[in-house]
């Protein structure tokens, strides 16, 4: 059963990782044990649809003109660029979700992470997240990972564990609330769970 929200529980919770490291799975079981308390945006994207993704519920998927207008527009709290498309996350819709009570989740890259502390460098961002870094066990363990998927070429797997081992660096840096091995991902369910509902 979710519980009531405090307000340090309703502040969103930033929730990063290299790719394969099974944030998507966590943020899941995350919103599915917590369906009243906890709650998601959905982000826009460039890039194409996998199998099984839906417009609207797993990213909008956008052209790069009309992403370009909506940074125009300063819709997004943090976008960032990888493997030549873009990802970015609205603004309106995490203060929208908050005002409600909820406590959003959000999935979100390195350079998105750097956008959002410099937003909460300003006075009055409405925005105050907490941030949590899943960390793999180790990159050995995150290429099978991402072999496994069967989604990467050999260039974009080579691409995804540089990049992972520049997210590795910046999380070791000191800029998240917590970070949380992902060895077994229902020990790092619960670890993720405890830090959302200030039970560490």
């Amino acid at each position: 059963m979710s519980q009531p929200a405090s307000a340090s529980r309703r502040r969103p919770v930033v929730i990063s990782g290299p790719s394969g490291v099974g944030k998507g799975t966590l943020c899941q079981k995350l919103l599915e044990a917590h369906p009243e308390a906890l709650s998601t945006t959905v982000s826009h994207t460039t890039r194409k649809p996998r199998p099984g993704e839906v417009e609207g519920e797993t990213y909008y998927f956008v052209s790069k003109e009309k992403f370009e207008s909506l940074v125009a527009s300063r819709s997004f709290v943090e976008y960032a660029a990888f493997n030549d498309n873009f990802y970015g996350t609205s603004k309106q819709t995490i203060i929208d979700q908050t005002t409600k009570g909820s406590t959003i989740i959000l999935d979100i890259e390195m350079e998105g992470v750097k956008q959002l502390k410099q937003e909460l460098s300003k006075k009055n961002s409405q925005i105050n997240p907490r941030f949590v870094f899943i960390k793999p066990p180790s990159l050995e363990t995150l290429e099978v990972r991402l072999r496994g998927r069967g989604t990467e070429d050999e260039g974009s797997i080579q691409r995804r564990l540089a990049q992972a081992r520049a997210e590795i660096a910046y999380a070791e840096s000191g800029v998240h609330d917590r970070i949380i091995v992902n060895q077994d991902v229902e020990e790092a369910f619960k670890q993720l769970e405890d830090f959302i509902f200030d039970k560490t």
